[in-house]
Formats: structure tokens, sequence, C-alpha cells
């Protein structure tokens, strides 16, 4: 589908497809609570740029955290701002809406990257220029059947709903052909003022069998 090659998707999520999406007042937030989403074998991190300082301790990050997980950049809305992501190590990149000079930087770059959108122009603007998979954003809006429709005039588009998804609706999405599924709020709660991290492992770890059990599911069909 696209006319240009695309960066692959990481081995990383394709093991377990799953993002978690991490807003917080300042980005030296961050640790602790990637800590405990790794723990809980969630190992795909995006920074959104809503934080502060995200630039600023993105290198710092990816060496505490590199080993075990792969960092991408998200809420990326200029070339600036992915120049700035690729040049900290970002591991992908991912917009919020269709933003064309972004995936131009990451494929330059040969680095996965996510744009987000909604309409089948949008994703299909996405898929064409080159994009690892498009980010059906907000997700909830449409709902799981989205996908199979999708899929009629575009069978190869790789889709990553975003926003709105809750734990027991990661499932559905993958049985309906998504390639992972993103997730924020739902996920992390309270983990930035103050939660219980065990707590957030533990949902991590629920979130990572009900993907692992609907992508063998889909897999047996």
């Amino acid at each position: 589908m696209s006319d240009r090659q695309s960066p692959p998707v990481s081995a990383i999520l394709q093991a377990n497809p799953v993002v978690a999406v991490l807003r917080a007042r300042h980005a030296r937030e961050y640790a602790p609570v990637i800590d405990a989403l790794v723990t809980g074998g969630i190992r795909s991190i995006e920074l959104t740029l809503s934080t502060d300082g995200v630039f600023d301790l993105l290198p710092d990050i990816k060496r505490q955290f590199g080993a075990d997980a792969e960092i991408g950049v998200g809420t990326v809305i200029s070339g600036d701002q992915a120049a700035q992501a690729l040049d900290g190590g970002a591991d992908y990149l991912v917009t919020p809406a269709m933003v064309t000079e972004v995936i131009r930087a990451a494929v330059a770059a040969g680095v996965p990257v996510f744009p987000g959108g909604l309409t089948p122009t949008e994703l299909l603007t996405g898929m064409q220029a080159g994009a690892t998979a498009v980010k059906l954003f907000p997700a909830s809006t449409v709902g799981p059947g989205y996908i199979g429709q999708l899929r009629g005039p575009f069978p190869d588009m790789r889709v990553i709903p975003s926003g709105g998804i809750g734990i027991d609706d990661a499932a559905d999405w993958i049985a309906a052909g998504a390639l992972a599924v993103s997730l924020g709020g739902p996920l992390l709660r309270d983990a930035f003022s103050g939660g219980d991290l065990a707590a957030l492992t533990a949902r991590a770890r629920q979130l990572s069998a009900l993907v692992a059990d609907a992508v063998q599911a889909r897999g047996a069909r």
C-alpha cells in the first residue's frame, strides 16, 4: 500500500502489541512508571510531548530502559519536533493527526512512525507516505467494527487504535484485526498522582495476557 519503503514493526511490538501512552506534568516523573509497566510486560512506551521535559530527558530514559523497552515520542506535530525526537534517540514517532512531514522524517531515518487519522482518506494518506502503521484516533468514536470496514478497500492497512480504549476493550480491537492497541489513562489511571505502582504492574500483566489470548485466537481462525 505504501509508495515508499515503510520502516518495519519492531520485534518488541510484535511480541506484545500494546503501546502505553504516558502523560505527566514533567518527564522526570516517568521512570518509576516505565519500570512498573516493563515489569508487567508492556515494553513499548510512548512519551508524549504534552509533557514538559521530554526532549531533555529522552536520552537518560533511553539509557535507563533501552535494553528492556522501546521508547517512542508521541504528540509529534511538526518536522522540527520530529527532528528533535530522532536526535534524542526515539525508537518510533507517533502523531495525533496526519502530519506528512513527520512521516517523511521518520521514513528517512528508518524509524517506525504511527501517524494519526480517522477517515479513510487520512489513513490511506499515511500508509502511502510510508507509515509503519496508522493510528486510528480517536478510536472509541468508531469502535472495533470500523477496522473491518476499512479492510474491504484496504486489506493490507495496518491499524493501531488509540483514544478511549479500556483494558477490557483491547481484545475486541485485536480480534477485529488491529496490529496493536494504544492505551493511556485507562491503563495508567493514578500512576502519576501517587497511585499504587504495583497495581499498575498488575494491570499491565492483565492487559498483556488479554491481548496475547486475542492474538492467539485470531491466528487460530
